[in-house]
């Protein structure tokens, strides 16, 4: 189970440009929409990701993302999970990116992450878009060493279209 709130601030004006607070009775779909699908999305994911209320919700102020295991709609992933993005409706240049996140014991292959990728990965794709990873936790060496619940790895990942000089 990953918990979450969100803010974005101006880095200028030090004011909040955007937050969700998740204390609506709904994921609010102005903001929020699904990668919905059991492609693996480049990862090999096991999981079917839905829009399904039972993956994703609202539970006393917080957005719950719950992985279950069980098959979906015949097909051959044993889990499914939800994968929530911004992406088409929420986008911002410069600031500061605030959350406040639980993750789950990882001792079980769980791969909670949490990322940004650039607004233009519609017309790019990645990596060309960008990624910066806020927290991506879970490494399958870690979880055969034990150590998966000690350490969090940290990377930021840059596609540049235009020499900076």
């Amino acid at each position: 189970m990953l918990v979450m709130s969100i803010y974005a601030v101006d880095c200028a004006s030090a004011g909040v440009v955007w937050s969700d607070e998740f204390n609506g009775p709904a994921i609010d779909d102005n903001v929020w929409t699904y990668d919905v699908g059991n492609q693996g999305f480049g990862n090999g994911e096991l999981q079917y990701h839905t829009a399904r209320s039972e993956n994703a919700h609202i539970e006393n102020g917080n957005l719950v993302i719950e992985a279950r295991r069980e098959s979906y709609k015949g097909s051959s992933n044993a889990f499914t999970s939800a994968r929530l993005k911004t992406h088409g409706r929420f986008a911002f240049k410069y600031g500061t990116l605030e959350a406040r996140i639980k993750v789950p014991n990882l001792a079980n292959g769980l791969w909670p992450a949490f990322w940004m990728l650039g607004d233009n990965f519609g017309q790019v794709g990645w990596p060309a878009c960008g990624e910066v990873d806020i927290l991506e936790m879970g490494m399958k060496s870690a979880i055969t060493a034990g150590q998966a619940n000690r350490r969090v790895p940290r990377r930021c990942v840059l596609g540049l279209s235009e020499t900076i000089g």
